[in-house]
């Protein structure tokens, strides 16, 4: 069953939002990702200790604070470098209210050195922003590593700043792997995430910290939880054992995009899908198709059950809604669907559309 969470947060922060209003951004970094700074090696050569990634780690870890209705660090949250070209890894939501508001925005590395930071770029969509520090000689880029080779059980760590507490370092173990989960208050403060859980205490400031493997190997971004108050991000909503990140494939899609253009996209296919209620379990109904779209040319048509893409089970709209995004604009991927009584196959070609916070 797909959930409906808080964000991890920026304490006392903002949420992201699908519907945000452009805003002026950095100039994009035109390589991408192939011409960035990345670390080559895991700082752990074998799996370690807690303490050995602890300490490996904490030097690329950062707390972020930004600005929020007003108050020059009204948000505050985590992050962590990127590469060795000063770029840092946060949620959107931590950084939301400051993008679109020309507010000020200030990465303090492990040291607590403080360094002034800009947008690169955004997108509401994955939850996920890359910032740009000038004078970056003093920080030091995280390796990164591959959630898809994770395996239920496996250790974890979680390097953040919970509740204004920077350098806070907790540990558990993965608990489920592509667990679709949607986080935001309403459908315009949406972003969907097709995450790995923990239970690794991840609180409200621990949103854009990295989550990590034995070996140091950033293996997703903190992003969200569950509390026992339902998905509230207030002061009261706290740690229960189950929390969210964005896997580490998504951040270098979405790094990549932004480094080249400053800017996100998303792909989608030009159809609504049936989300809430009880799932059944039986798979997406597709509840519109938007005329000219991928979904219209495919031969797609409401009502149609979507039960697997590319041969991975769907189960119900957000797990469908999550698959698709795990893609990129342009790529061919393949439904399985049932429309009356009768199961076939149907390839879609993916179409892009920009983020909304880009």
């Amino acid at each position: 069953m797909a959930l409906v969470l808080g964000l991890a947060g920026g304490f006392l922060g903002a949420l992201g939002h699908d519907a945000l209003t452009d805003d002026s951004a950095a100039a994009g970094f035109s390589g991408g990702l192939t011409e960035a700074d990345l670390v080559e090696l895991p700082p752990l050569k074998e799996p370690g200790s807690v303490a050995a990634v602890a300490q490996a780690v904490l030097p690329s870890t950062v707390q972020v604070l930004a600005e929020y209705d007003g108050q020059a660090s009204g948000a505050t949250g985590s992050g962590w470098v990127m590469d060795g070209d000063g770029h840092v890894v946060t949620n959107n939501h931590v950084i939301a209210s400051a993008a679109k508001g020309g507010g000020p925005i200030v990465v303090v590395d492990n040291e607590r050195n403080r360094y002034e930071a800009k947008v690169v770029g955004r997108s509401a969509v994955y939850d996920l922003a890359i910032l740009e520090v000038e004078d970056s000689d003093g920080l030091v880029p995280a390796k990164l590593g591959h959630s898809k080779k994770l395996r239920v059980g496996e250790p974890v760590v979680a390097i953040g700043s919970p509740l204004s507490l920077p350098s806070t370092v907790t540990s558990g173990i993965v608990s489920y792997l592509q667990r679709p989960v949607t986080t935001g208050a309403s459908a315009d403060e949406s972003s969907y995430i097709n995450a790995v859980q923990t239970d690794a205490a991840i609180n409200p400031g621990n949103s854009g910290g990295p989550l990590l493997n034995m070996q140091g190997e950033v293996i997703g971004v903190n992003s969200a939880i569950a509390t026992a108050g339902g998905g509230s991000i207030d002061s009261e909503a706290g740690n229960i054992g189950v929390g969210f990140a964005i896997p580490v494939e998504q951040v270098r899609v979405t790094a990549d995009q932004i480094l080249k253009t400053g800017k996100a996209q998303y792909p989608v296919i030009g159809a609504k899908v049936k989300t809430g209620g009880v799932p059944t379990g039986d798979g997406a109904e597709l509840d519109e198709i938007i005329s000219g779209s991928p979904a219209e040319e495919a031969g797609l048509r409401k009502g149609d059950l979507i039960t697997r893409v590319n041969g991975a089970r769907v189960t119900e709209g957000i797990a469908l809604i999550v698959a698709i995004r795990a893609y990129q604009p342009g790529q061919t991927i393949e439904f399985t669907i049932e429309r009356g009584g009768n199961e076939r196959e149907v390839e879609v070609t993916l179409d892009g559309e920009d983020d909304p916070a880009s």
